[in-house]
């Protein structure tokens, strides 16, 4: 059946296709047909940075930037779902079209720009969801935002999420929003995680309760730029990482008719560049939590994030290509394979009242 909807939906340009698939998935979900189309859930709980997954599969930002869909996607059998980007204020994003599907590689070009409807209409979406899995939100600055005060909009949608979330993903790699990547390095990197990681530990500590604070960074790194990333990482006493963003790469989409395209490209090309950034970050960093991203397709895949270092997983482009009840297979198939790593507690966690 979902061979048949894709048919269908790609026949349609690919932002409004995405806008009916959701629409689509909202309305069988009010009549209680998600669960009878693509199975139940897998219960197969971890504990990982003070927080109880239902199982290791979670659905990556930019599909739910705004929240508006938390309940349907929910019941497809996530164990966690990251909404955002979101930035202080509505922004459009760039100009249509901006969303590019690369059929013959399973692989999708996007080029939004954080397109959203703000941090406050995304609060109240989180506010009024009835999914009970864990919800992470992913942050970002507005693009009107000069890339040197970037850290005043990263806190203000800090203070505004802190309440609302169970982690708290900073995202300084998108390759949508000009200059954002530059803060992923040395002094700059640095000088935005500190306040962040600060303000962080202050409102963990006014709310009585730890959220997780990670960050999400870029498939285009050498091991240099890995190993820096990984020391400040440390530095910054960040909770966890999220590895990794989409690339700007065309290698391994060459002669591909949308190849060309600006933006970031998603999906199968990104599977290796991925788990090289993984192997690579959990070489510098043996004990911290990675959620892998980047090409899950299938079970295969998704054990291969595991196997490169990852503890958790996320879907985004091959939930596209290959239908909701990936999500099942690949939370089933994790479900026998334990953490290689201790359950981490945060090392805000202890003394909060």
């Amino acid at each position: 059946m979902y061979n048949l909807a894709r048919s269908l939906f790609f026949r349609v340009d690919p932002e409004k296709s995405h806008g009916m698939a959701l629409g689509a998935l909202d309305a069988l979900y009010r009549v209680g047909g998600v669960a009878r189309l693509f199975g139940k859930p897998v219960d197969a709980p971890v504990e990982l940075m003070g927080l109880r997954f239902s199982n290791r599969v979670g659905l990556a930002a930019g599909l739910d930037k705004n929240a508006d869909h938390l309940d349907a996607l929910g019941a497809l059998g996530f164990g966690f779902i990251e909404v955002g980007t979101v930035t202080p204020k509505p922004q459009p994003g760039n100009p249509k079209p901006r969303l590019f599907r690369l059929a013959q590689h399973e692989a999708i070009i996007n080029r939004f720009g954080f397109n959203n409807k703000g941090v406050a209409h995304l609060i109240q979406q989180v506010k009024q969801r009835h999914y009970r899995g864990i919800v992470g939100i992913n942050i970002g600055k507005n693009l009107t935002t000069p890339v040197e005060q970037a850290l005043d909009d990263y806190l203000v949608c800090l203070d505004a999420v802190h309440p609302y979330a169970d982690y708290i993903a900073v995202n300084v790699s998108s390759p949508n929003t000009p200059g954002l990547r530059t803060l992923q390095f040395g002094e700059q990197l640095d000088a935005l995680l500190g306040p962040i990681r600060a303000r962080a530990t202050e409102l963990n500590a006014q709310a009585g309760r730890n959220v997780p604070l990670l960050i999400k960074i870029a498939p285009d790194m050498s091991a240099e730029e890995v190993a820096l990333m990984a020391g400040s990482i440390e530095r910054n006493v960040l909770d966890g990482v999220i590895a990794t963003n989409t690339t700007v790469s065309r290698e391994a989409v060459q002669g591909d008719p949308q190849a060309e395209e600006a933006g970031g490209l998603s999906g199968k090309p990104v599977f290796e560049a991925s788990n090289r950034v993984i192997r690579q970050l959990r070489e510098h960093l043996p004990t911290l939590p990675i959620i892998g991203v980047g090409g899950i397709d299938s079970v295969a895949a998704a054990q291969a994030k595991i196997a490169a270092g990852a503890d958790l997983v996320q879907l985004y482009s091959g939930l596209i290509y290959q239908g909701p009840r990936l999500v099942g297979e690949c939370a089933s198939a994790l479900a026998s394979q334990p953490l290689e790593r201790q359950p981490l507690k945060s090392p805000h966690e202890g003394g909060l009242t």
